[in-house]
């Protein structure tokens, strides 16, 4: 069963390097088997299709996004809005590796975009919710009334500074983003929480 999980581990590794940096349709099955080190017969044991494949290199993606967003939010001292320009800031440090590509997420839906029932179209929209979702749990912890909005704006802002930025090649346009985001939430943050009315519903 340990080969096996191994073997799989190996080909979606060796996926997501090709697929992250060349996109989807540039990478034939052939490229990922010999990237991985396996025959294609290997690999269509462990992936029924090349489209089952590129969910799973999706899915690999998911929670150590999640994660490594939820890391920068958690570790910058300060208030929320100074921690949502963190997540801007490290974004904007990322996008200035060459080998950056942008968001996988993204950049895989955009490839897909004629095949809106395909696998990883689900995964990306469930992991840009998931996103959303954390973050208005976490402006809610901080008091924030429209919490959901203000969730949704910030992943507008994520979403076109990774769209701009891979367009010019220029992080500073992440940094600008982060700003913007920095200040709504601060605007929310000044704005009284919505509580409650005692005794409404009676």
């Amino acid at each position: 069963m340990a080969a096996t999980q191994n073997t799989r581990e190996r080909i979606v590794s060796a996926a997501a390097r090709l697929f992250y940096a060349e996109g989807i349709r540039a990478v034939s099955v052939d490229a990922v088997a010999e990237a991985a080190g396996l025959t294609k017969r290997t690999l269509y044991y462990h992936f029924k299709s090349k489209d089952e494949l590129i969910a799973a290199y999706l899915e690999e993606r998911d929670q150590p996004n999640l994660k490594l967003f939820q890391k920068w939010f958690s570790e910058t001292d300060g208030d929320a809005a100074s921690k949502i320009k963190a997540i801007f800031l490290n974004l904007a440090r990322a996008a200035r590796h060459p080998k950056w590509k942008g968001c996988g997420f993204l950049r895989t839906s955009a490839e897909l975009a004629n095949m809106p029932g395909h696998p990883a179209i689900r995964i990306a929209a469930a992991h840009k919710r998931k996103f959303e979702d954390w973050l208005r749990q976490s402006f809610e912890t901080e008091g924030i009334a429209e919490a959901a909005r203000l969730a949704r704006q910030m992943l507008l802002l994520l979403d076109g500074s990774f769209a701009v930025v891979l367009l010019h090649r220029d992080p500073s346009y992440m940094e600008t983003a982060g700003e913007a985001a920095a200040t709504l939430v601060k605007l929310a943050l000044s704005e009284p929480s919505v509580q409650q009315p005692a005794g409404r519903g009676k």
